[in-house]
């Protein structure tokens, strides 16, 4: 994974931790329940008031079952537009504590200059979850505008690895089981996204048949290689983004800022790798 990735990553990440997203998400409407739900309805509420299956088909690799839990439950709560306000507070919060000073920096009036034009310029032909991030309003303060740039094109990045995993034959509970055998995700990683024991264990079983899997539960080299040339696929799909330099240069101070205040914690859900030192 390119810096870039890592970085806006970084950026966008802290409302999915922050201890402000469960008592904005309850407050919003006649209130969100819980983590999952604001998370479910704060991700998707983008696409507008979507059934579960959708959301599913967006996410890929969360069961079935635990989007249900959440949505279309959530849209009787809160309307999407209400969520979309709550996930931007949320993210107001979030970065100007976790950024202090440089909420207000030029790197950041910069960074969010440059994320806006790269949305703008990126085509949303078979990017959903891209495209209806990038049809959001750009917030007025840059670190808002930075956030939802990052937002925008962290989703460019996901629509193209989902696109990937497709192509390979890799599905979402079996994209867990291999994020978990490299150590990328923590091992609560089944119950983090709500697949049931038979269901984490059908995965690798068919991921065994495969060669992917070894015994031990560890990637075969076989599972290596295609699991790499799964993320060169993504990282290829995204090339407009990684290529550009300045955009990567401004991030990088902010990102190492947000987790350096504990912004994103490692190993995380979403099996983003920790920062490089510098």
């Amino acid at each position: 994974m390119d810096d870039i990735w890592q970085s806006l990553e970084c950026v966008h990440a802290p409302v999915y931790f922050a201890p402000e997203t469960v008592p904005v998400y309850s407050a919003a409407g006649s209130g969100l329940k819980g983590f999952w739900m604001g998370y479910f309805a704060s991700r998707a509420a983008a696409l507008g008031a979507v059934a579960p299956e959708v959301v599913t088909a967006a996410f890929y690799n969360f069961a079935p079952a635990r989007v249900a839990r959440s949505i279309p439950d959530a849209w009787d709560r809160c309307t999407p537009e209400d969520v979309l306000a709550a996930r931007l507070d949320v993210a107001d919060q979030a970065l100007r504590r976790l950024l202090g000073e440089l909420v207000e920096g030029p790197e950041v009036a910069e960074a969010a200059e440059l994320g806006r034009r790269a949305v703008e310029a990126l085509p949303v032909a078979g990017r959903v979850l891209f495209a209806a991030h990038a049809a959001l309003p750009v917030p007025e303060h840059p670190h808002l505008g930075l956030w939802w740039a990052a937002t925008a094109l962290r989703e460019f990045r996901g629509d193209g690895h989902v696109a990937a995993l497709v192509a390979a034959g890799v599905d979402g509970c079996e994209a867990n089981v291999i994020t978990v055998a490299l150590g990328l995700a923590p091992t609560e990683q089944r119950l983090n996204r709500g697949w049931s024991e038979d269901e984490w264990q059908d995965a690798e079983e068919r991921l065994r048949e495969r060669g992917v899997l070894a015994e031990d539960g560890t990637l075969t080299d076989a599972g290596r290689l295609e699991r790499a040339a799964i993320e060169a696929t993504t990282d290829r799909l995204a090339r407009p983004v990684l290529g550009d330099a300045r955009l990567a240069e401004c991030l990088r101070p902010l990102a190492r800022r947000i987790v350096g205040a504990g912004g994103v914690p490692f190993p995380n859900a979403m099996g983003l790798p920790p920062l490089r030192p510098e």
